[in-house]
């Protein structure tokens, strides 16, 4: 891997964009931020407004997106419409986008390419997720997520770049942002609710806070030891109930969690976590260099 020094972040001012945008900026990278609007990219970015599917169908263009994009040593995608819908048409919809824009940028001379990847690509699985669990998504955003992870597998067999596929797990914190059970308390405690209807909370999963998470990317994709599908995670598995108690109680909130209001969905796992092995030794390498 050349040395990294200007990184392209696609979706930079979304719900992740924005922390991965701050946390590169820390280092002293040069950020190029890529979105269509910039209220929450912080200014020392340079911001693109670029709509990067529209640039691929622009005839008129007559430069390659990594010209538009200021020819980065590293491009980290994050970019995805309807993140939070996971049974959205647009997935499935835009994923030949998706691979066309990486294609072009890779083709163009972009060396080291990242994707944000989810645990929805495995769908039910009891257990720890590793980079060789068997993937069967259940909806039609880890369809699409997993068909664009296939995809650049195969490519990087024929094509000259690093590929860094990062799996998220459950990402918690600017909870009012994040459209998980953490922003629905978040909101009805705003709205003076003293109970919340809740399920058993037995099932145990994978949390991370999303600063937490920007450092992982950061640190998985600006190394080259280790590549491929990389789980950006803690390793631990904790239940639902513990967890969100200790949302209530971190927060001070005064509403309680009324359990068995709903039950337990049968396709929910009772429990599944990444395994943190690699990127453990990715952040302990970047600690022993004075990196992190």
């Amino acid at each position: 891997m050349s040395e990294i020094k200007r990184v392209a972040v696609t979706g930079a001012n979304g719900y992740i964009g924005y922390h991965v945008v701050q946390e590169l900026l820390s280092q002293n990278y040069e950020v190029i931020a890529v979105d269509l609007t910039n209220d929450s990219i912080d200014p020392r970015a340079i911001f693109k407004a670029i709509d990067i599917f529209s640039e691929l169908n622009s005839a008129s263009n007559e430069k390659s997106i990594y010209e538009e994009l200021g020819k980065p040593d590293l491009c980290i995608h994050l970019a995805w419409q309807d993140g939070f819908k996971h049974d959205s048409h647009r997935h499935m919809e835009n994923l030949s986008n998706h691979y066309r824009f990486l294609l072009q940028m890779i083709e163009a001379g972009c060396s080291n390419i990242a994707v944000m990847g989810s645990m929805h690509e495995v769908g039910y699985w009891e257990g720890k997720i590793d980079e060789n669990t068997p993937c069967n998504p259940l909806s039609q955003y880890g369809i699409a997520k997993n068909a664009l992870r296939q995809s650049m597998i195969q490519l990087s067999k024929s094509l000259p770049f690093q590929l860094y596929w990062l799996r998220a797990y459950y990402i918690l914190g600017d909870d009012a942002k994040n459209h998980s059970i953490f922003a629905k308390l978040v909101q009805a405690e705003a709205e003076g609710k003293t109970s919340f209807p809740f399920t058993t909370g037995k099932n145990q999963y994978d949390f991370i806070d999303i600063h937490e998470l920007a450092i992982q990317i950061v640190a998985a994709v600006t190394q080259s030891k280790i590549t491929g599908i990389i789980n950006v995670c803690s390793g631990q598995p904790v239940s639902l109930a513990t967890r969100v108690e200790q949302f209530i109680k971190d927060h001070h909130f005064k509403i309680q969690l009324d359990y068995g209001r709903f039950p337990d969905r049968p396709y929910d796992s009772p429990i599944t976590y990444g395994d943190a092995e690699k990127i453990q030794s990715i952040l302990l390498t970047a600690n022993t260099k004075g990196g992190l």
